[in-house]
């Protein structure tokens, strides 16, 4: 054998042990982590549970919603704590229905989502409906920067309720008279924590479970019930004239949170599996849990250890 030849060789048999070692030392379950406070608790405690009851090593790895279906499409992560259903339908049904890939546990968290203004200053100004929002004088009230017109808080960039939240401005028409912000959640949140400290204006998306309904009374803008027929909501992956092919001036209809998972979990770990279709919690559990991470300012970590030894009746329905 020639001296390339024996590097090619060498090459090769590192090239084989680093693929060992890396597979080796890869996570039995890895838990997908989108950018939102009660992922964050549910993704820690399901680690919890999973390493001290099932001896499972277990991973978390940050990643948008598009990107952990992707992910456990393909093996390389596993979990996703709280899908918001319908608004990852496309998701779902492409990974579920479609491809097969993915699995879900059906014991969904039931959720709301609406457009909110602090209750005193609603009150005070008589902003009550989502109609209120397209007369340009009430939705000059909600104008934070003093350029004379309103700004409405629509969600965090890549949330996919922000797109609808996008549709549903354009659908009702105050898309025309409000200024539609797109911005990290902690940023709108701090925004609407002083605007109730100084009784000024702000409008925008709510959803629950979550830690705003515990710190602030909200009015939640009465709009049309949701319609089926009247909901016609595409996401940027469905059409690339998503915008102008959707309407939607109804209100949300009831969403539900649910655990997804990799169907290849399965075969590799199937207790994991097992814990994960018997998982289930409630709206007020995991707005509690979002409570103590945004406010509280608790270590996701260590809550999570705590919040597991303080619910032994809990976890133990889910290790049935």
């Amino acid at each position: 054998m020639g001296k390339l030849g024996k590097y090619r060789l060498a090459f090769a048999t590192l090239a084989g042990s680093l693929a060992f070692s890396a597979y080796a030392n890869a996570a039995d379950v890895v838990i997908g982590v989108p950018n939102w406070p009660s992922v964050r608790a549910t993704a820690n405690i399901l680690k919890v549970v999973m390493e001290d009851n099932l001896g499972l090593d277990v991973e978390l790895q940050n990643g948008t919603n598009p990107v952990v279906f992707e992910a456990m499409d393909k093996n390389s992560m596993h979990v996703h704590p709280e899908v918001w259903l319908p608004n990852q339908s496309n998701l779902h049904n492409t990974f579920v229905n479609d491809k097969g890939t993915v699995a879900y546990n059906t014991n969904g968290i039931e959720g709301f989502q609406g457009i909110c203004v602090p209750k005193a200053y609603a009150e005070a100004n008589g902003v009550t409906t989502i109609e209120d929002l397209i007369d340009p004088d009430k939705a000059a009230l909600f104008d934070g920067d003093g350029d004379g017109k309103g700004e409405i808080w629509i969600g965090a960039p890549g949330w996919a309720s922000t797109n609808v939240e996008k549709i549903r401005a354009k659908s009702y028409g105050y898309g025309e008279t409000l200024e539609l912000l797109e911005m990290d959640e902690t940023l709108a949140l701090a925004a609407l924590d002083k605007a109730v400290q100084q009784n000024s204006g702000w409008v925008g998306f709510c959803y629950a479970p979550h830690h705003m309904f515990v710190l602030h009374t909200l009015q939640i803008l009465e709009e049309p019930a949701y319609d089926a027929a009247k909901w016609t909501v595409l996401q940027p992956t469905d059409d690339p004239n998503w915008l102008e092919k959707s309407d939607a001036a109804v209100a949300w209809d009831l969403a539900y949170l649910h655990l997804h998972y990799a169907r290849a979990l399965e075969e590799s770990a199937p207790e994991a599996v097992a814990l994960l279709q018997n998982y289930k919690l409630d709206t007020d559990t995991l707005s509690g849990m979002t409570y103590a991470l945004v406010v509280e300012k608790q270590d996701p970590v260590e809550f999570a250890r705590k919040w597991v030894a303080e619910n032994p009746e809990i976890v133990n329905s889910w290790l049935q």
